[in-house]
């Protein structure tokens, strides 16, 4: 009977995403197509599939796996406050934002708790705070909206919805359940997590390397790293599927490729999720639900909850974007389901709610998710889109610095030149952006926000001040640094240790060679770095929507002469069915006119 209620559930996992797109429902996540599904194949309706020791198996695996890649979903970089920012910052909205989260959240299990209706208020107030990511990264992502301050905002404010209710469920179980262990052991996983991190970082550079299509290395790294980590959570007394999450941020660290993620993504998705919805589904009984008139009754409370906890969103986002984006965005924030599911298993396994509220509790959760991303999308209007052009600051203003700033002023770039000296200041300013400073010292650079950019471009003649700035902004962290070494003295070894740093060096001397060179042998080359509307240019992808994508597909393939692709450091010749991966550098020719919306597909982060 095992085998045919798993044949069932296999059938039904390979139909659901087909009859989606038959009758193109979009709107609503396929984990809650799954969940009706199970509820429809279960004892509620046609009980054509029975729980057994190989689905509880399979479906416990599949909410780990789906704990482990929504922790590799999680983008702490976001936290990171930004530079030079003239608005609030999506996250300072978003922290607020999740305070008055759990602030709500706690009155209205309050409330349940006061009227009898549900006794353990601290569980339901956790609860109450989840947010599915999942689904929440899939709306933005429809919209391109994860590289906008909209999406990001609810992006952190998903991410808090999902960190901090999973600790907090940890603790809870900890501290309520029948282990003996001390919650303290709890912070054996963080350690764990943070050794496995430092351990393996290096090694798997190495795998990456050493990788086949025999071997796997990189899957079997991220089944090792849940294994550990959730085999130290339950022994420890906590829940698994923090050791799985906290894997998946490890995982994550670790910047796995984009093939990684892709397998692991497909793995996870393809097979044991799945199952674990559909099992969710199949253990609701609606003929005793719907039966219990008290049951019946809990269903739109807790309803009316979920939307209760995220109603003053609507006010904290109202802060920095317009009103009914702000109404959107606490209808999308609203949607939960990922943790609300291990969530109710815990509770069960704590007896401290029956199976009849964690079925009510798990449909009020579908309910929003298949609402919430539809009143999202009915919403949300485009805000004003401002590209986001490169900030190049230039340390250094003379001859050769000042007409390749004013050239670059025109197009996508955002130019700051900085002198210390006066004549030069006041000779250039009135032709581009010059800051004049009273002096060169790190201090001072730093005090005026030279570092804070993606370009700094070090153009002094004195090939040591040069070498002295670069370390100044390597210790900034400047993603790139192009410095001026005009000296190439067989007995010193800066312009080589630049170089192994990552700095980024040119000679005007091997420059003028190269030219030349250029000049003789590839003469049309030349003029298209002349011309006036033709150019070659370089271009990072960062926006998901074209990964896998063939270059013959590209929308703009028409525009442009993709002549090399650089990726993972090595030139790849492209051809018509060569896919485009994350973070590969496209350099093409073509009119400058279609570079910028070209750049802004294609740097675009979603």
């Amino acid at each position: 009977m095992d085998s045919l209620s798993l044949l069932i559930v296999l059938f039904a996992a390979l139909a659901i995403p087909l009859v989606m797109a038959k009758f193109k429902i979009t709107s609503t996540p396929t984990a809650v197509a799954e969940i009706v599904t199970g509820i429809v194949l279960g004892p509620s309706v046609f009980g054509v599939v029975n729980t057994g020791s190989v689905l509880n198996e399979l479906a416990s695996l599949g909410v780990i796996v789906l704990m482990f890649l929504s922790g590799m979903e999680i983008d702490f970089s976001l936290f990171k406050p930004q530079k030079n920012a003239t608005q609030i910052g999506p996250a300072k909205v978003a922290i607020v934002a999740f305070a008055t989260v759990v602030g709500m959240s706690g009155i209205f299990a309050t409330i349940l708790q006061v009227t009898g209706f549900l006794p353990h208020a601290v569980f339901v107030t956790i609860v109450y705070s989840t947010v599915a990511l999942g689904v929440v990264i899939a709306a933005l992502k429809e919209k391109e909206l994860l590289s906008k301050p909209f999406g990001q905002t609810i992006l952190l404010i998903a991410a808090l919805g999902e960190v901090i209710p999973l600790i907090s469920l940890t603790v809870y179980a900890s501290l309520n359940g029948k282990s003996s262990k001390s919650v303290w052991w709890l912070l054996a996983i963080f350690v764990a997590a943070i050794f496995l991190l430092m351990r393996f970082r290096k090694p798997y550079q190495f795998f990456a390397r050493i990788d086949k299509a025999t071997t796997q290395l990189d899957i079997r790294l991220a089944f090792f790293l849940i294994i550990t980590l959730v085999t130290i959570a339950e022994s420890v007394g906590a829940e698994n599927i923090l050791g799985a999450f906290l894997a998946g941020i490890v995982m994550k660290l670790l910047r796995p490729r984009e093939e990684t993620q892709d397998k692991l993504t497909s793995l996870g998705y393809g097979f044991f999720i799945p199952i674990f919805f559909m099992m969710t589904g199949v253990k609701i009984n609606l003929r005793t639900l719907l039966a219990d008139p008290k049951a019946l009754a809990l269903i739109p409370i807790l309803l009316i909850g979920f939307f209760f906890a995220k109603s003053l969103l609507v006010f904290v986002l109202r802060l920095r974007f317009k009103p009914r984006n702000a109404i959107a965005g606490t209808f999308l924030a609203s949607t939960t389901i990922t943790i609300v599911v291990p969530a109710l298993t815990v509770g069960r396994n704590l007896e401290i709610i029956s199976s009849t509220q964690s079925g009510a509790f798990t449909l009020a959760a579908i309910i929003t998710c298949i609402f919430s991303p539809i009143l999202f999308n009915r919403f949300y209007q485009e805000e004003p889109e401002d590209f986001k052009k490169t900030v190049v600051h230039f340390i250094g203003t003379n001859l050769l610095t000042v007409p390749i700033a004013q050239q670059l002023s025109k197009g996508l770039y955002e130019i700051t030149m900085f002198t210390d000296d006066p004549a030069k200041y006041s000779t250039y300013n009135s032709e581009v952006n010059v800051k004049l400073m009273p002096s060169f010292s790190q201090g001072a650079l730093h005090e005026a926000g030279a570092f804070d950019s993606d370009i700094v471009m070090l153009a002094y003649f004195d090939h040591d001040k040069n070498f002295e700035l670069a370390q100044w902004a390597l210790a900034e962290k400047v993603p790139r640094i192009i410095a001026r070494f005009e000296s190439k003295n067989v007995a010193s070894t800066r312009y080589d240790e630049l170089r192994d740093q990552g700095v980024e060096v040119y000679n005007t001397i091997d420059a003028s060679i190269s030219l030349l060179r250029s000049l003789i042998e590839t003469p049309s080359t030349l003029k298209i770095l002349d011309d006036t509307q033709a150019g070659i240019f370089e271009i990072t992808v960062n926006n998901r929507k074209f990964t896998g994508m063939e270059v013959k597909s590209l929308p703009f393939v028409n525009e442009i002469t993709i002549s090399q692709i650089y990726r993972d450091k090595e030139f790849i010749a492209p051809h018509g069915d060569t896919q485009i991966h994350l973070g590969d550098h496209i350099i093409f020719s073509g009119d400058k006119t279609a570079v910028a919306d070209i750049r802004q597909q294609l740097e675009k982060k979603n």
